[in-house]
């Protein structure tokens, strides 16, 4: 569809699980939505830094991975027939004269839609690595910044180093397949959800993981590629010898925004500062939700961001059916197109 004008009610950038879940809500209220994606697959972050990582906070999923949960969500939009951009930016946002907004994209896409939803996390995202001598040499080959497949490291001897929940998280799935788990972190309490932590320390007890603490990275030894032992370090300068067949680095992510900041719209902290009763930002018909969107209390949950799609969803009605009253329903009265 490169090149060719596409028509849209609601033009959303971002196909992560919140984007993903702003189809749904949008579909509902009789909305058909093009949805614009960087990536080359749906899912966003969770389908490309962590498929295979658990997520435990989604309501009605004790335990669920996150490809799993992409999956669910594109079923769940499914019905209201979203079209896909994907493998391209929107580089170009304006307003139109008779209202609404035109996107352009990389591959030459235009989009003419009456309200856009920003749920691009916080846009274009790398890993921060960690400043270790050589350590390009063994990326991709022993040292990872991303678990795309747990069973990788059945059998492996794994150093994590991190003290957030993607360190955690990672050691707590990974200690039930790797040889051994190493955790290094540069001081005794984590970063994590206290469950979490909790369930860390309590398998350094029972003795199925090493936690290496307070220590840091310092160098690596090996060579082709092949990682044969991690080498950390204390405040004091004090050394150790950690074995290990791979370092999982996990300090965080390095964003930008990119085209989206300078489209005119408020920003806080290179966030997209919104009202929080609407979602929308200080341009009118411009929404912003998930990790995108900034306002007092905000919390970054997933959960938060799919309550987010449903206040953007319905402040965007107005818009697209002028002079239509809303008779909100519940999806249990009111059910799925088809279902």
């Amino acid at each position: 569809m490169a090149g060719e004008m596409q028509r849209a009610e609601v033009a959303i950038i971002g196909a992560g699980p919140v984007g993903l879940f702003a189809v749904f809500e949008c579909g509902m209220l009789k909305m058909r939505c093009h949805v614009v994606d960087a990536l080359d697959l749906l899912g966003g972050q969770c389908a490309a830094l962590y498929p295979e990582k658990p997520i435990y906070d989604i309501p009605g999923h004790p335990r669920i991975d996150a490809a799993a949960l992409i999956d669910r969500l594109a079923e769940q939009a499914a019905p209201f027939h979203p079209v896909y951009h994907l493998a391209q930016q929107v580089e170009r946002l304006a307003p139109l004269p008779q209202g609404g907004f035109r996107l352009e994209t990389s591959r030459g896409t235009v989009i003419e839609a009456r309200a856009a939803i920003i749920a691009a996390g916080v846009g274009a995202f790398g890993p921060n690595r960690p400043p270790l001598p050589g350590i390009e040499t063994f990326e991709g080959k022993s040292v990872f910044y991303l678990v795309k497949r747990r069973e990788d490291f059945r059998g492996r001897r794994v150093v994590i180093a991190g003290g957030g929940d993607s360190a955690v998280d990672w050691a707590l799935s990974l200690a039930e397949v790797a040889a051994r788990v190493l955790v290094v972190h540069r001081r005794a309490k984590f970063r994590a959800a206290p469950g979490s932590a909790a369930k860390l320390e309590q398998l350094a007890r029972d003795g199925a993981i090493d936690l290496v603490i307070p220590y840091q990275l310092h160098a690596l030894e090996g060579g082709g590629g092949a990682l044969e032992a991690v080498i950390v370090a204390d405040l004091a300068g004090r050394e150790r010898r950690l074995e290990a067949d791979a370092l999982l680095a996990f300090f965080g992510l390095s964003m930008t925004l990119g085209p989206i900041a300078g489209w005119g719209l408020a920003l806080e902290r290179h966030h997209v500062a919104v009202d929080p009763a609407t979602c929308q930002s200080s341009v009118p018909g411009i929404f912003a939700i998930g990790d995108a969107a900034a306002y007092p209390g905000k919390l970054k949950l997933i959960l938060s961001g799919f309550a987010e799609a449903a206040l953007a969803a319905h402040a965007i009605f107005p818009l697209v059916h002028p002079g239509e009253a809303l008779h909100f329903e519940y999806s249990t009265t009111k059910g799925v197109p088809g279902r």
